[in-house]
């Protein structure tokens, strides 16, 4: 938690602000009086979510529709493209299915 959102008061203080630290207190604050060296901890019945004081943002551009799968596979081409530049193309496997065109394909596979 912040430091700025934790308060610690007097109890004196308390009772001149009683009101004013309520209010902070349902609104998430942390409010902790303190009378004769032991400390009480001022919470609403339910205090909201810290995730509820989170700003949300905009991350998806404007207009950009969340369904269209069509930018996949201009990117899964770029990325095949990299790949391709710096491993090599994916040797493909022999079709003969002669005991030498299998032995021909497993070296290939060995070497990719």
């Amino acid at each position: 938690m912040l430091q700025s959102e934790i308060m610690e008061v007097p109890i004196t203080q308390f009772r001149q602000k009683l009101f004013d630290l309520v209010n902070q207190a349902l609104d998430g604050k942390e409010v902790w009086v303190s009378h004769k060296g032991r400390r009480v901890r001022l919470v609403a019945e339910h205090a909201p979510s810290k995730l509820s004081r989170v700003t949300p943002m905009n991350i998806i551009a404007p207009g950009a529709d969340i369904d269209d799968d069509s930018w996949k596979t201009g990117q899964m081409r770029e990325w095949e493209q990299k790949w391709d530049r710096k491993l090599g193309p994916l040797a493909k496997p022999a079709r003969a299915a002669s005991a030498s065109g299998s032995a021909n394909a497993r070296k290939a596979r060995r070497t990719a």
